[in-house]
C-alpha cells in the first residue's frame, strides 16, 4: 500500500498561490478545499480560481468539495480538470449517479463523510467510488485537532473496502501531522490530507518528505 501525500493549500499564502503550489512540486496530488458558506461556515473559493489553479498547478488537483447541491456543481469541476473530485455524502441526493458522472467526465470520484455519518450505509456502494474520504475534523476551517474518535471508522471502512476486495483509495483529512500519522496509517489511510503540517514548516518538501517516510514505515 504506497502512502499518498495531498498538501491541503487551504493553510497556503493565497496571495501567491503559483509559489505556494511550486513548494508542494514534490506531493503526490494538492487538495483543494471549496467551501460555499452554505454546507459549512465558510468561504474560499469556486471554479473561477480553481480553473487557473488547475493551469499553474505542477501536480494533479484533488478537489474536495464543501458544498451544498453537489449533484448540481461537482461534475463542473471534473469538467475543469481535476484528477479527483470529491463530495460529501451529506450534501448529495444521488451518490452514485454523481459518482458515475463525475467519472464519465474522465474525473476520480470520491465520497467524503463528515466526522458524525457513518459508513455503513455505504459498505454495500463502495464499487462505485474511486476513493472514500474520511473526515477527522469538522469541515470548514484549517489548523484543527484531530479527533481520535474517527479512527474505529477510518479501520472499519479499510475492513469493508478490503472484504469487498476493491482497489479503493481510503483518504483521511483534519489534523493529521507527524504526531497523528502514525494512528492514522494504522488505522488503514493510504491518502492523507496535511495542510498546516506542511505549509507550516520551514520547508514544505521536506515536511512531505517527513510524512511520507514515517508513514511508510507503519504500513502494515
Amino acid at each position: 500500500m504506497a502512502i499518498e501525500i495531498n498538501p491541503s493549500i487551504l493553510s497556503s499564502d493565497f496571495s501567491d498561490l503559483r509559489g505556494e503550489l511550486a513548494k508542494i512540486s514534490t506531493a503526490d496530488m494538492a487538495h483543494i478545499d471549496v467551501m460555499d458558506n452554505h454546507f459549512v461556515p465558510n468561504l474560499t473559493f469556486g471554479p473561477p480560481v480553481v480553473e487557473r489553479i488547475q493551469a499553474i498547478s505542477p501536480i494533479p488537483l484533488d478537489a474536495h468539495l464543501m458544498i451544498a447541491e453537489a449533484d448540481r456543481h461537482a461534475p463542473v469541476y471534473a469538467e475543469l480538470g481535476c484528477a479527483s473530485v470529491t463530495f460529501h455524502a451529506e450534501a448529495a441526493a444521488a451518490p452514485v449517479r454523481l459518482a458515475r458522472e463525475i467519472r464519465k467526465l474522465g474525473a476520480k470520484a470520491s465520497l467524503a463523510l463528515k466526522p458524525a455519518t457513518p459508513i455503513e450505509p455505504f459498505v454495500d456502494l463502495l464499487g462505485e467510488f474511486d476513493q472514500i474520504l474520511i473526515m477527522t475534523v469538522e469541515p470548514g476551517f484549517g489548523g484543527q485537532k484531530f479527533l481520535d474518535v474517527c479512527l474505529p471508522k477510518i479501520r472499519r471502512t479499510r475492513e469493508a473496502i478490503s472484504a469487498a476486495g476493491l482497489e479503493i483509495k481510503l483518504q483521511v483529512d483534519g489534523g493529521v501531522s507527524m504526531s497523528t500519522i502514525e494512528r492514522v496509517v494504522d488505522a488503514g489511510a493510504d491518502v492523507l490530507v496535511a495542510g498546516s503540517a506542511v505549509y507550516g514548516a520551514e520547508d514544505a518538501a521536506t515536511a512531505i518528505s517527513g510524512l511520507r517516510e514515517l508513514a511508510a514505515s507503519h504500513v502494515h
